[in-house]
């Protein structure tokens, strides 16, 4: 990951396009998933570093919202239920009556686009090649022009939108999350019987969105026996739709496995900054891992690398098979009968990348 975190002091990527000493309310948009959610961090504690005495607050869909619990970086988490014409009236008019002057979309999706509008604030940012961009009365160039550079991670195309506006960005902090007094408790409380309450452990996490992106279950389990032989207790964690992945990998593998399939966002959270090692794909729980500086080796499929991978402060690597027709959208694969770029993914590289993270880590 490049970075300028050595610098003393943190430059914005362009002139202030307004007073910001008249500024009091700001409101960032961010629809959509948890990994989407945790990557914005930086760009919150951007701000609030920026605008330490002005209220901050964040629009996310109500799903993810328990992601934040407890993130000290913003003043106000938005719930928008998803899918609901309701809940989307009813936003717009909360947001236009809280008079906030800037206002940042950070999605660029319609209903982003259209809320961000909604809001009435005097200052409406998005980049130019949103789809309704003139709906913004700031239209930024894209994030790799402002950057200087061919490609950008998606915490860097958040930040160059907030840094084209005089916010300092080029540090290019790190994601961040909270690991609150009860998520920690109630997962203590869940490791203790597993006798994992005072061992290095370890969490794989074999789920994701889509097929393209889902390393198969039998990996998983060759790579659970590699961390059992290296002394690691395993906990194996999904959401409660994708528990047959937790007991295929359980039937698969020759290693004692812990399995919590209904763990809530601040769980992941707090048992994720206690793990000594998070193996998964790519996926919103690995983003977690990585903001609370687990060591982490993520596998990929179809996505960006360039765009996705870990923005981590702890040691990590990612392991993928180059392809010509990799990355792709990833919703399904288009040159193959399977996903082909996450099916060759050798059980060997991921075994090899553990062993230099932890080697790192240590």
């Amino acid at each position: 990951m490049r970075s300028l975190r050595g610098e003393e002091t943190p430059r914005a990527l362009g002139p202030s396009r307004w007073d910001w000493q008249s500024v009091r309310r700001v409101l960032v948009v961010r629809l959509r998933s948890i990994g989407d959610t945790v990557l914005t961090t930086p760009s919150l504690f951007a701000l609030k570093r920026f605008l330490p005495n002005a209220k901050v607050d964040i629009l996310l869909e109500d799903w993810v919202a328990p992601a934040l619990e407890g993130f000290e970086w913003v003043d106000e988490v938005i719930t928008l239920k998803r899918g609901s014409a309701a809940s989307r009236a009813r936003i717009a008019r909360r947001i236009r009556a809280s008079r906030y002057e800037v206002a940042y979309n950070l999605h660029g999706g319609t209903t982003a686009t259209l809320l961000t509008r909604a809001s009435g604030a005097a200052h409406r940012i998005g980049y130019e090649d949103y789809q309704y961009a003139r709906l913004h009365n700031h239209r930024a160039p894209s994030s790799s022009l402002l950057w200087g550079q061919d490609k950008t991670h998606s915490v860097e195309q958040q930040l160059a939108l907030l840094g084209w506006t005089g916010v300092p960005v080029t540090d290019r902090p790190a994601t961040r999350l909270t690991v609150t007094d009860a998520a920690n408790a109630s997962v203590a409380a869940r490791l203790r019987p597993a006798g994992l309450s005072d061992r290095p452990f370890a969490v794989i996490h074999p789920a994701a969105a889509f097929d393209t992106k889902q390393w198969a279950v039998e990996k998983f389990a060759r790579v659970a026996e590699d961390l059992a032989a290296r002394d690691l207790g395993i906990v194996v964690i999904t959401a409660p739709a994708e528990a047959k992945l937790a007991g295929a990998l359980m039937q698969n593998a020759n290693a004692p496995l812990t399995t919590l399939t209904d763990l809530s966002l601040p769980e992941v959270t707090a048992l994720t900054s206690r793990a000594r090692l998070f193996v998964g794909n790519d996926s919103g729980i690995a983003h977690i891992a990585s903001a609370v500086g687990a060591p982490s080796v993520v596998i990929f499929g179809s996505s960006n690398t360039a765009h996705w991978r870990p923005w981590a402060k702890a040691p990590a690597e990612v392991v993928l098979e180059e392809m010509e027709c990799q990355p792709c959208h990833g919703y399904f694969c288009e040159k193959f009968a399977e996903p082909e770029c996450i099916k060759r993914v050798p059980v060997e590289r991921v075994v090899a990348a553990i062993g230099r993270v932890l080697k790192e880590s240590e």
